[in-house]
Order: structure tokens, then sequence, then C-alpha cells
């Protein structure tokens, strides 16, 4: 399972999982850059989002951490851990894998790039049914919060 987030290309190859790829243009220009890759690899994409992460030093390759978020009244808690970390002069980013207790299983990636000027955002995920109740019955509930929260996503960098 991997949602390769050091390449350009995602090729095809998680049977089993939902595939979802978004991207959008956050803005223009080096300025932008800067601040958006600093701010992806500092966790900032959740955190302005409404979720709350338990260490919010810079993402690294194997930390383990909680990221929880409010939900209907109560607090869900979502293991994770970093799986990838790219730091390029055209590329940053990160993937975490959601470890046991987390509300679905799969991987995550956050891809801030350039194309020419513009500088985007992209957010690629795998998802399947958690194996635990009472997220595995949920998980139709869960796609649609994911679909919401991508776009928090977007707006959390722009």
């Amino acid at each position: 399972m991997s949602t390769s987030p050091e390449s350009s290309v995602w090729p095809i190859t998680d049977a089993g999982f939902r595939r979802s790829e978004v991207a959008a243009v956050i803005g223009r220009g080096d300025e932008c850059w800067q601040r958006a890759a600093t701010d992806v690899l500092r966790w900032a994409v959740k955190p302005r989002s409404g979720f709350r992460v338990e260490d919010a030093r810079p993402v690294e390759q194997g930390a383990q951490l909680a990221v929880t978020v409010r939900f209907l009244g109560l607090t869900v808690v979502e293991p994770v851990e970093v799986v990838t970390v790219v730091r390029s002069d055209d590329r940053a980013g990160f993937s975490y894998r959601t470890l046991p207790g987390h509300p679905v299983a799969g991987e995550e990636a956050f891809i801030v790039h350039r194309r020419g000027d513009e500088v985007r955002l992209t957010i690629r995920s795998l998802t399947r049914p958690a194996a635990r109740q009472p997220w595995r019955a949920l998980f139709p509930l869960l796609l649609v919060a994911q679909r919401l929260v991508r776009r928090r996503y977007v707006r959390a960098l722009r």
C-alpha cells in the first residue's frame, strides 16, 4: 500500500482500497511555495482543518502520533505513523498510514508541488473499512466525511 508522495504519477497498485486523488492550485510564486512547503511539513493542514495533532513538530519518517477531531460531540482519536517524507526543490510532503484504532484503514498523503509558477496541493488516499466496530459499520458515513475534510485541507494551505 502506497500513496507515493515522492512521485508525480501515482501508479495503481493497491487492490482492495478506495483510491482518491484531489489536486488544487493553492497559489503562485516562490513566496507561496516556501510557505506551503513549510506548512505541509509541519502538519499545518490538519489543525487548520479542525484536527488536533498530538505532536506538531515537523513530520519525521517513522513517527507515531495521535491526531484527534471532535465529531458530533465526541473526540475521535486517529493513531497514525508517518511512512514517507519528501523534501525537494519542487515537491514537499508526507504520507502516513493508519494504525489500529483509527476509524479507517489505509494511507493518506499531502503533497505540495510546483507546476511552473503554480503551487498545488495534492491529497492522495487509500481507504478501506477498519477491522473493528463501530468504525467498520460507519464506513459509508466516514467516506462522506472524508470528502468534506479534503475540501478543508485545500483551504487550509491557501
